[in-house]
Parts: structure tokens; C-alpha cells; sequence
């Protein structure tokens, strides 16, 4: 296990987030649904980086995929110590964090979520996941607890073992990758690529790749920089569309 600067560097972005804080299945989660009509038993879960609920920009991006038609659900799995959103771009122990959130104490919070909103009829899930949120995407494919899944950056995959188990799920699998990244860079792309590409992963399995980015990019990255822009913007498109067709 390891994490890198990358993995609480960027830039807060701009904007009010619409959505609300709620308790769902008694565990705090970020609420954004669209203002028309959408599918009652469809959701979006947006599985966060370590950041948590702290830091508004996932809270932003979970609006974007709101106004796009989806009602996404955004738990707090880290218990209310996520890293305080006061540390983006700055210093914080991450590997001493990390031993109080592994998969024992994140996986329960979220699992109450996911069975209090299938107790109000939510049959079908996506699962979008960044950075640390990329490790459950895997996770809740896994255990066929999702439809369709998302990852960008994705920290704390095991490869080629993860990818070689996600290849016997049935799960369609977007995979949003950059040019630096340490935690799911080229070497670890080209395994994706080589297990799942080419058409023989059947449920479907897709990866953008965007230069002139680093790990966060999707979410923490410095949109001053065309590039990252780009990058941003067109994981979201990618994103949106893969679940507009698989979910």
C-alpha cells in the first residue's frame, strides 16, 4: 500500500454545490438529484477520493451528473475523518491515515447506504469512483453489487490481480487514465489494456487517456491548465455517456 503527493494535490474549484447532506441508512451522504424527471430505480453512487465529503468539488461533479438525468448518492465512507479539505496541495500523512480506513471500516458505512436505497426500490447501480473511490469500484463489481463502473485514477489496485478478477464480472468498466500517475500509470494501462481491451472483456470495457495530466485530474486538477481542462471535461463526457449506455 502507498499513496502519492498527487493523491491530495490540486486546486479547489469554483461553485455553490445544490445538493444536500442527508442520512441514508444512518451514514451521512451527499444528495444530488435532478430538477426534471429521472429514473426512480437508477443511481449513481459517487465513491470519493480521501478528501471525503470535505472538499466541494466532488460535491460539484456529483451535481454535473445530477443535471445529466442521474440521482447520485454520495456516502461518507470514511466515518467523518476524511482528509480535511484545508490540506489540498499541502502536507498530510497519508500512510498514517490510511491503517483506520481500510476496507473493515470503510465497506460497512457504505454498505448500510446501498441497502437503505434499495430498500426505497433503486434496482440498478453505477458506481464512479476516483482515486481511493476507484479500489470500492472494483470491490462492489466484485461482490455484483453494481451495473456499471467507473474509475479514474484509480489508487490501491492490486495489478495484474484486480484486473484479472475483474475480467470474470460481468460489470462494464470505464477506466479514466492520465500521462503522470504513479498509481495507474502506463505500465499498469497497458495491463488493462492487454486483460480487458480489444474486445475481450464482453460486457464492455473502455479507457480514456489524457495528456498532460496527473493523477486527481478528474477532480482535483487545475483547470487554468488547457490541458487539464480537457482532461477533466472529457473524463466527465466519458463518464456521463458510459452510463447512459450501460446503466
Amino acid at each position: 500500500m502507498s499513496f502519492c503527493k498527487d493523491c491530495i494535490s490540486g486546486v479547489r474549484h469554483e461553485g455553490t454545490p445544490t445538493g444536500k447532506v442527508e442520512k441514508i441508512g444512518g451514514v451521512d451522504t451527499y444528495v444530488a438529484l435532478p430538477e426534471s424527471d429521472y429514473p426512480k430505480d437508477k443511481a449513481v453512487l459517487y465513491l470519493p477520493d480521501v478528501f471525503g465529503l470535505s472538499l466541494q468539488n466532488a460535491k460539484l461533479l456529483a451535481d454535473d451528473f445530477a443535471k445529466n438525468g442521474f440521482q447520485v448518492y454520495m456516502p461518507d465512507y470514511l466515518n467523518g475523518d476524511d482528509v480535511p479539505a484545508d490540506f489540498l496541495g499541502g502536507k498530510f500523512d497519508l500512510n498514517t491515515w490510511f491503517p483506520n480506513h481500510g476496507a473493515d471500516k470503510t465497506r460497512p458505512p457504505l454498505d448500510k447506504v446501498i441497502n437503505a436505497l434499495m430498500e426505497k426500490g433503486i434496482t440498478s447501480f453505477g458506481a464512479t469512483g476516483y482515486c481511493f473511490g476507484g479500489r470500492y469500484v472494483f470491490d462492489l463489481a466484485f461482490d455484483n453489487v453494481i451495473k456499471v463502473g467507473v474509475v479514474a485514477h484509480p489508487s490501491l489496485l492490486q495489478v495484474p490481480e484486480d484486473l484479472e478478477k475483474y475480467a470474470k464480472t460481468n460489470v462494464p468498466l470505464l477506466i479514466n487514465s492520465c500521462e503522470e500517475d504513479s498509481q495507474y500509470g502506463p505500465e499498469k494501462q497497458a495491463v488493462g489494456d492487454q486483460l480487458l481491451g480489444g474486445g475481450k472483456f464482453a460486457p464492455g470495457y473502455k479507457r480514456t487517456y489524457w495528456p498532460g495530466c496527473t493523477h486527481g485530474f478528474a477532480v482535483r486538477g487545475d483547470i487554468s491548465n488547457p490541458k487539464v481542462k480537457e482532461g477533466r471535461e472529457g473524463a466527465f463526457k466519458a463518464t456521463v455517456e458510459w452510463f447512459i449506455q450501460h446503466l
